[in-house]
Protein backbone atom coordinates (compact mmCIF):
# COMPACT_ATOMS: atom_id res chain seq x y z
CA UNK A 1 0.00 0.00 0.00
CA UNK A 2 1.44 3.41 -1.01
CA UNK A 3 1.10 5.45 2.17
CA UNK A 4 2.71 8.67 0.78
CA UNK A 5 0.10 8.84 -1.99
CA UNK A 6 -2.71 8.09 0.44
CA UNK A 7 -1.51 10.92 2.67
CA UNK A 8 -1.48 13.30 -0.27
CA UNK A 9 -4.97 12.33 -1.39
CA UNK A 10 -6.26 12.81 2.15
CA UNK A 11 -4.71 16.25 2.25
CA UNK A 12 -6.30 17.28 -1.05
CA UNK A 13 -9.69 16.03 0.12
CA UNK A 14 -9.40 18.04 3.31
CA UNK A 15 -8.56 21.16 1.32
CA UNK A 16 -11.52 20.69 -1.02
CA UNK A 17 -13.92 19.93 1.83
CA UNK A 18 -12.88 23.10 3.61
CA UNK A 19 -14.18 25.23 0.76
CA UNK A 20 -12.62 27.59 -1.71
CA UNK A 21 -12.27 30.98 -0.09
CA UNK A 22 -10.74 32.15 3.11
CA UNK A 23 -7.25 32.03 4.47
CA UNK A 24 -5.27 30.88 7.47
CA UNK A 25 -4.49 33.93 9.55
CA UNK A 26 -1.88 34.14 12.25
CA UNK A 27 -3.13 34.08 15.84
CA UNK A 28 -2.68 37.24 17.87
CA UNK A 29 0.79 37.62 19.42
CA UNK A 30 1.14 36.98 23.17
CA UNK A 31 -0.21 39.87 25.21
CA UNK A 32 2.94 40.06 27.29
CA UNK A 33 5.29 40.25 24.29
CA UNK A 34 7.63 43.21 24.72
CA UNK A 35 9.31 45.06 21.90
CA UNK A 36 13.11 44.86 22.05
CA UNK A 37 14.92 48.15 21.72
CA UNK A 38 16.68 48.81 18.44
CA UNK A 39 20.22 47.39 18.64
CA UNK A 40 22.99 49.87 19.33
CA UNK A 41 25.61 50.28 16.59
CA UNK A 42 28.03 47.36 16.71
CA UNK A 43 26.03 45.40 19.27
CA UNK A 44 25.13 42.56 16.88
CA UNK A 45 28.77 41.77 16.12
CA UNK A 46 29.77 42.12 19.79
CA UNK A 47 26.99 39.77 20.87
CA UNK A 48 28.26 36.86 18.76
CA UNK A 49 30.16 34.36 20.92
CA UNK A 50 33.83 34.03 20.01
CA UNK A 51 34.48 30.36 19.24
CA UNK A 52 37.65 30.05 17.22
CA UNK A 53 37.22 26.36 16.44
CA UNK A 54 33.62 26.81 15.23
CA UNK A 55 34.54 29.93 13.25
CA UNK A 56 37.33 28.02 11.52
CA UNK A 57 34.97 25.18 10.63
CA UNK A 58 32.38 27.60 9.22
CA UNK A 59 34.96 29.39 7.09
CA UNK A 60 36.31 26.06 5.80
CA UNK A 61 32.92 24.97 4.42
CA UNK A 62 32.23 24.83 0.69
CA UNK A 63 28.76 26.45 0.32
CA UNK A 64 27.96 24.23 -2.66
CA UNK A 65 28.88 20.97 -0.92
CA UNK A 66 27.27 20.97 2.51
CA UNK A 67 26.94 17.56 4.13
CA UNK A 68 24.55 16.49 6.88
CA UNK A 69 27.45 16.57 9.34
CA UNK A 70 28.25 20.14 8.23
CA UNK A 71 24.64 21.11 8.92
CA UNK A 72 24.22 19.51 12.31
CA UNK A 73 27.70 19.97 13.80
CA UNK A 74 28.81 23.27 12.27
CA UNK A 75 26.13 25.47 10.71
CA UNK A 76 23.44 24.74 13.30
CA UNK A 77 25.86 25.72 16.07
CA UNK A 78 26.67 29.09 14.52
CA UNK A 79 24.78 32.15 13.27
CA UNK A 80 21.64 31.15 11.36
CA UNK A 81 19.41 33.39 9.23
CA UNK A 82 15.67 33.28 9.77
CA UNK A 83 13.52 31.63 7.10
CA UNK A 84 10.15 33.24 6.35
CA UNK A 85 7.78 30.67 4.86
CA UNK A 86 4.84 32.08 2.90
CA UNK A 87 1.89 29.74 2.43
CA UNK A 88 -0.87 29.70 -0.17
CA UNK A 89 -4.29 31.20 0.30
CA UNK A 90 -6.82 28.35 0.17
CA UNK A 91 -7.62 27.02 3.65
CA UNK A 92 -6.13 24.67 4.94
CA UNK A 93 -3.17 24.81 2.55
CA UNK A 94 -1.11 26.45 5.31
CA UNK A 95 -0.78 22.91 6.69
CA UNK A 96 1.31 22.04 3.63
CA UNK A 97 3.84 24.74 4.56
CA UNK A 98 3.93 23.46 8.14
CA UNK A 99 4.96 20.11 6.64
CA UNK A 100 7.75 21.83 4.73
CA UNK A 101 8.88 23.70 7.83
CA UNK A 102 9.09 20.42 9.71
CA UNK A 103 11.00 18.94 6.76
CA UNK A 104 13.61 21.68 7.17
CA UNK A 105 13.84 20.96 10.89
CA UNK A 106 14.21 17.24 10.16
CA UNK A 107 17.09 18.06 7.83
CA UNK A 108 18.82 20.00 10.61
CA UNK A 109 17.58 23.60 10.39
CA UNK A 110 16.90 25.13 13.84
CA UNK A 111 13.14 25.31 14.42
CA UNK A 112 13.36 28.62 16.27
CA UNK A 113 14.84 30.19 13.14
CA UNK A 114 11.75 29.27 11.11
CA UNK A 115 8.79 29.93 13.40
CA UNK A 116 7.65 33.52 13.85
CA UNK A 117 9.38 35.14 16.87
CA UNK A 118 6.10 36.68 18.00
CA UNK A 119 3.43 33.99 17.83
CA UNK A 120 5.49 30.92 16.81
CA UNK A 121 3.46 30.34 13.63
CA UNK A 122 5.23 28.39 10.91
CA UNK A 123 4.34 30.60 7.97
CA UNK A 124 2.83 33.89 6.83
CA UNK A 125 -0.40 34.38 4.89
CA UNK A 126 -0.57 35.97 1.42
CA UNK A 127 -3.38 38.11 2.82
CA UNK A 128 -1.03 39.83 5.26
CA UNK A 129 0.23 43.28 4.33
CA UNK A 130 3.38 42.82 2.26
CA UNK A 131 4.74 46.14 3.56
CA UNK A 132 4.53 44.74 7.10
CA UNK A 133 6.40 41.62 6.04
CA UNK A 134 9.11 43.73 4.39
CA UNK A 135 9.34 45.63 7.68
CA UNK A 136 9.87 42.32 9.50
CA UNK A 137 12.70 41.49 7.08
CA UNK A 138 14.41 44.73 8.09
CA UNK A 139 13.72 44.19 11.82
CA UNK A 140 15.27 40.73 11.63
CA UNK A 141 18.31 41.84 9.62
CA UNK A 142 19.00 44.60 12.13
CA UNK A 143 19.15 42.03 14.96
CA UNK A 144 20.81 39.08 13.19
CA UNK A 145 23.22 40.63 10.74
CA UNK A 146 21.63 38.26 8.20
CA UNK A 147 18.47 38.95 6.17
CA UNK A 148 15.76 36.27 6.23
CA UNK A 149 15.31 33.86 3.34
CA UNK A 150 11.87 33.92 1.66
CA UNK A 151 10.20 30.69 0.46
CA UNK A 152 6.72 30.97 -1.03
CA UNK A 153 4.12 28.49 -2.29
CA UNK A 154 1.25 29.40 -4.66
CA UNK A 155 -0.09 32.78 -3.50
CA UNK A 156 2.78 32.77 -1.02
CA UNK A 157 5.14 32.75 -3.99
CA UNK A 158 3.47 35.88 -5.30
CA UNK A 159 3.83 37.36 -1.82
CA UNK A 160 7.57 36.59 -1.82
CA UNK A 161 8.05 38.58 -5.02
CA UNK A 162 5.80 41.33 -3.66
CA UNK A 163 8.07 41.65 -0.61
CA UNK A 164 11.05 42.02 -2.93
CA UNK A 165 9.17 44.75 -4.81
CA UNK A 166 8.35 46.45 -1.50
CA UNK A 167 12.03 46.47 -0.56
CA UNK A 168 12.82 47.88 -4.02
CA UNK A 169 10.52 50.84 -3.35
CA UNK A 170 8.03 49.85 -6.06
CA UNK A 171 4.98 50.68 -3.93
CA UNK A 172 6.21 53.29 -1.43
CA UNK A 173 9.30 55.45 -0.92
CA UNK A 174 9.63 54.37 2.71
CA UNK A 175 8.66 51.28 4.74
CA UNK A 176 8.13 51.23 8.52
CA UNK A 177 10.14 48.76 10.56
CA UNK A 178 7.64 46.13 11.73
CA UNK A 179 8.14 44.42 15.09
CA UNK A 180 6.91 40.78 14.99
CA UNK A 181 6.88 40.59 18.81
CA UNK A 182 4.14 43.19 19.07
CA UNK A 183 2.86 42.86 15.48
CA UNK A 184 3.08 46.64 15.19
CA UNK A 185 5.28 49.27 13.52
CA UNK A 186 8.12 50.82 15.48
CA UNK A 187 7.56 54.36 14.25
CA UNK A 188 10.71 54.50 12.14
CA UNK A 189 11.58 53.77 8.53
CA UNK A 190 15.31 53.21 9.06
CA UNK A 191 17.44 50.62 10.80
CA UNK A 192 20.97 50.53 12.21
CA UNK A 193 23.01 48.50 9.77
CA UNK A 194 24.62 45.70 11.81
CA UNK A 195 27.81 45.80 9.73
CA UNK A 196 28.50 49.50 9.30
CA UNK A 197 26.69 50.89 12.36
CA UNK A 198 25.14 53.51 10.09
CA UNK A 199 21.47 54.39 9.85
CA UNK A 200 19.94 53.16 6.61
CA UNK A 201 16.42 52.99 5.14
CA UNK A 202 14.42 49.78 4.96
CA UNK A 203 13.90 50.42 1.25
CA UNK A 204 16.89 49.07 -0.63
CA UNK A 205 17.61 46.18 1.73
CA UNK A 206 18.62 43.01 -0.14
CA UNK A 207 17.89 39.41 0.91
CA UNK A 208 20.21 36.56 -0.05
CA UNK A 209 17.69 34.00 -1.31
CA UNK A 210 14.02 33.81 -2.27
CA UNK A 211 11.95 31.29 -4.19
CA UNK A 212 8.42 30.72 -5.43
CA UNK A 213 6.67 27.53 -6.51
CA UNK A 214 3.31 27.47 -8.31
CA UNK A 215 3.04 31.28 -8.34
CA UNK A 216 0.77 33.10 -10.78
CA UNK A 217 -2.15 32.08 -12.92
CA UNK A 218 -5.59 32.24 -11.36
CA UNK A 219 -4.27 33.73 -8.11
CA UNK A 220 -3.43 36.99 -9.92
CA UNK A 221 -7.16 37.51 -10.48
CA UNK A 222 -7.70 37.90 -6.73
CA UNK A 223 -7.98 41.53 -5.53
CA UNK A 224 -5.08 41.20 -3.08
CA UNK A 225 -2.77 40.23 -5.97
CA UNK A 226 -3.84 42.75 -8.62
CA UNK A 227 -0.76 44.90 -8.01
CA UNK A 228 1.43 41.99 -9.17
CA UNK A 229 -0.17 41.65 -12.59
CA UNK A 230 2.54 42.37 -15.14
CA UNK A 231 5.32 42.45 -12.53
CA UNK A 232 5.28 39.00 -10.89
CA UNK A 233 7.89 37.48 -13.18
CA UNK A 234 10.30 40.45 -13.07
CA UNK A 235 12.66 40.02 -10.12
CA UNK A 236 14.20 43.21 -8.69
CA UNK A 237 17.71 43.74 -7.32
CA UNK A 238 16.57 43.25 -3.72
CA UNK A 239 17.51 39.55 -3.85
CA UNK A 240 20.85 37.95 -4.69
CA UNK A 241 19.53 34.55 -5.82
CA UNK A 242 15.94 33.80 -6.83
CA UNK A 243 14.52 30.47 -8.03
CA UNK A 244 11.15 30.12 -9.71
CA UNK A 245 9.69 26.61 -9.74
CA UNK A 246 7.18 25.77 -12.49
CA UNK A 247 5.15 22.57 -12.46
CA UNK A 248 5.04 21.27 -16.03
CA UNK A 249 1.26 20.83 -15.82
CA UNK A 250 -0.26 23.24 -13.32
CA UNK A 251 -3.83 24.27 -14.05
CA UNK A 252 -3.85 26.64 -11.05
CA UNK A 253 -0.69 28.57 -11.93
CA UNK A 254 -1.41 28.18 -15.65
CA UNK A 255 1.79 26.43 -16.66
CA UNK A 256 1.72 23.69 -19.29
CA UNK A 257 4.63 21.65 -20.62
CA UNK A 258 6.07 23.29 -23.71
CA UNK A 259 4.69 26.75 -22.92
CA UNK A 260 6.58 27.57 -19.73
CA UNK A 261 8.26 30.64 -21.22
CA UNK A 262 5.30 32.87 -20.38
CA UNK A 263 5.59 31.85 -16.73
CA UNK A 264 9.36 32.03 -16.40
CA UNK A 265 11.01 34.57 -14.11
CA UNK A 266 13.74 36.96 -15.19
CA UNK A 267 15.81 39.68 -13.56
CA UNK A 268 15.14 43.32 -14.26
CA UNK A 269 18.63 44.12 -12.95
CA UNK A 270 21.46 42.24 -11.28
CA UNK A 271 19.59 39.46 -9.43
CA UNK A 272 20.60 35.92 -10.34
CA UNK A 273 17.40 34.14 -11.43
CA UNK A 274 16.90 30.43 -12.08
CA UNK A 275 13.83 28.68 -13.50
CA UNK A 276 13.29 25.03 -12.63
CA UNK A 277 10.58 22.97 -14.36
CA UNK A 278 9.19 20.26 -12.08
CA UNK A 279 7.45 17.04 -13.15
CA UNK A 280 3.83 17.36 -14.28
CA UNK A 281 2.87 14.71 -11.73
CA UNK A 282 3.51 17.13 -8.87
CA UNK A 283 0.32 18.45 -7.28
CA UNK A 284 -0.02 22.24 -7.01
CA UNK A 285 -1.73 22.12 -3.61
CA UNK A 286 0.38 19.49 -1.87
CA UNK A 287 3.84 20.15 -3.25
CA UNK A 288 5.21 21.37 0.14
CA UNK A 289 4.01 18.21 1.93
CA UNK A 290 7.48 16.67 2.23
CA UNK A 291 8.03 16.29 5.99
CA UNK A 292 8.31 12.49 5.76
CA UNK A 293 11.32 12.70 3.41
CA UNK A 294 13.57 13.85 6.26
CA UNK A 295 12.72 10.74 8.27
CA UNK A 296 14.28 8.26 5.84
CA UNK A 297 18.08 8.00 6.08
CA UNK A 298 18.57 6.96 2.44
CA UNK A 299 16.34 9.75 1.13
CA UNK A 300 18.00 12.27 3.46
CA UNK A 301 21.43 11.24 2.13
CA UNK A 302 20.18 11.73 -1.43
CA UNK A 303 18.77 15.15 -0.58
CA UNK A 304 22.02 16.28 1.03
CA UNK A 305 24.06 15.06 -1.94
CA UNK A 306 21.83 16.80 -4.51
CA UNK A 307 23.37 19.55 -6.62
CA UNK A 308 21.48 21.36 -9.40
CA UNK A 309 24.55 21.50 -11.66
CA UNK A 310 25.35 17.78 -11.38
CA UNK A 311 23.92 14.99 -13.56
CA UNK A 312 20.59 14.00 -12.03
CA UNK A 313 20.59 10.83 -9.97
CA UNK A 314 17.36 8.85 -9.48
CA UNK A 315 15.92 9.35 -6.00
CA UNK A 316 16.01 6.28 -3.75
CA UNK A 317 12.90 4.15 -3.25
CA UNK A 318 10.40 5.39 -0.70
CA UNK A 319 9.80 8.92 -1.94
CA UNK A 320 6.95 8.15 -4.35
CA UNK A 321 4.15 10.67 -4.08
CA UNK A 322 6.37 13.47 -2.75
CA UNK A 323 7.85 16.45 -4.58
CA UNK A 324 11.37 15.25 -3.87
CA UNK A 325 13.10 17.26 -6.62
CA UNK A 326 11.57 20.51 -5.36
CA UNK A 327 12.52 19.65 -1.77
CA UNK A 328 16.08 18.81 -2.82
CA UNK A 329 16.59 21.98 -4.83
CA UNK A 330 15.21 24.28 -2.14
CA UNK A 331 17.23 22.51 0.57
CA UNK A 332 20.39 22.93 -1.55
CA UNK A 333 19.78 26.68 -1.85
CA UNK A 334 18.93 27.02 1.85
CA UNK A 335 22.17 25.28 2.88
CA UNK A 336 24.20 27.33 0.41
CA UNK A 337 22.92 30.70 1.57
CA UNK A 338 22.95 29.69 5.22
CA UNK A 339 26.66 28.96 4.81
CA UNK A 340 27.41 32.13 2.83
CA UNK A 341 25.62 34.37 5.33
CA UNK A 342 27.30 32.68 8.30
CA UNK A 343 30.73 33.00 6.69
CA UNK A 344 30.16 36.68 5.94
CA UNK A 345 29.10 37.38 9.53
CA UNK A 346 32.05 35.45 10.98
CA UNK A 347 34.53 37.31 8.76
CA UNK A 348 33.15 40.70 9.71
CA UNK A 349 33.03 39.82 13.41
CA UNK A 350 36.63 38.56 13.29
CA UNK A 351 37.75 41.72 11.50
CA UNK A 352 35.99 43.89 14.07
CA UNK A 353 37.53 41.92 16.94
CA UNK A 354 40.99 42.13 15.38
CA UNK A 355 40.74 45.90 14.98
CA UNK A 356 40.08 46.36 18.70
CA UNK A 357 42.70 43.93 20.05
CA UNK A 358 45.73 45.33 21.93
CA UNK A 359 48.94 45.72 20.00
CA UNK A 360 51.97 43.53 20.56
CA UNK A 361 55.29 45.14 21.47
CA UNK A 362 56.34 44.99 17.81
CA UNK A 363 53.35 47.14 16.89
CA UNK A 364 51.31 44.35 15.25
CA UNK A 365 47.80 43.55 16.44
CA UNK A 366 47.11 40.13 17.91
CA UNK A 367 45.22 38.02 15.36
CA UNK A 368 42.04 36.03 15.85
CA UNK A 369 40.98 32.61 14.56
CA UNK A 370 43.93 31.78 12.32
CA UNK A 371 43.54 34.56 9.76
CA UNK A 372 47.24 35.35 9.91
CA UNK A 373 46.48 39.01 10.39
CA UNK A 374 45.09 39.34 6.88
CA UNK A 375 41.93 41.31 6.22
CA UNK A 376 38.86 39.11 6.51
CA UNK A 377 36.53 40.97 4.19
CA UNK A 378 36.85 38.63 1.20
CA UNK A 379 33.50 38.15 -0.47
CA UNK A 380 31.72 40.99 1.27
CA UNK A 381 29.47 43.23 -0.72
Amino acid sequence: MNWPKIALVAFVCAAVAAGGGGCATRPAPPLDAAAAAAPAPGSVLRSLPLDRALDARILALDPERITEDDVRNTLAKGPTPRIMLLHGGIYPVHLAMISFGRFLVGMGYPENRIRDPGDASWSYSPYENSEHLAGIVAWQYERDGMPPMLIGHSQGGIQAVKILDELAGQFAKSIPVWNPLTDAPEGRVTIIDPFTGDERPVVGLTVSYASAVGAGGAALLLPNQWTMIGRLHKIPDTVVDFTGYLIALDLVAWTVAGSADASEFSANGSAHVRNVVLPAAYNHVTIPVVQALAGEAAVRDWLNAYRPDAPPQPPPPGEEGYAVLWAADVWYEVKKHWCLEAQKLVRVRMAAASSTLPQRPDGEKTTVGGTGGRPVTDGLK
